[in-house]
């Protein structure tokens, strides 16, 4: 059959396609010729970005509170280091979650 590089380069084309066509005000056809050549609705990229997005800024805002309060703990006490950097570990796992929901997506495509 196709290659994946192929498939790859089809979506995004008819991504780009109706990019162009959203961009000129006709979103209805825009949507209409993408799910007519690939299949694929393209409020999947939107829910995509959305759940990327989402989950790196709130592991980001996660690790920044918790890292900021094991340093300080750990200036005062050097033996909490260990545990404390366990919780910066779970903040991490946010955006992990994030991107497995993301990758299921992109495979349901």
């Amino acid at each position: 059959m196709f290659s994946n590089t192929t498939k790859a380069t089809a979506l995004i084309l008819t991504v780009l396609c109706a990019g162009v066509a959203m961009a000129e005000g006709d979103a209805q056809a825009a949507q209409a010729a993408q799910t007519a050549s690939t299949g694929i609705n393209p409020a999947i990229f939107y829910a995509i970005a959305t759940i990327m997005g989402i989950g790196s800024i709130s592991a980001g805002y996660a690790v920044g509170k918790v890292g900021a309060a094991a340093m300080g703990a750990a200036a005062e006490k050097p033996e909490l280091l260990g545990k404390a950097i366990a919780f910066v570990g779970l903040g991490e796992g946010i955006a992990l979650f994030g991107f497995l929901i993301s990758l299921f997506l992109v495979f349901k495509i």
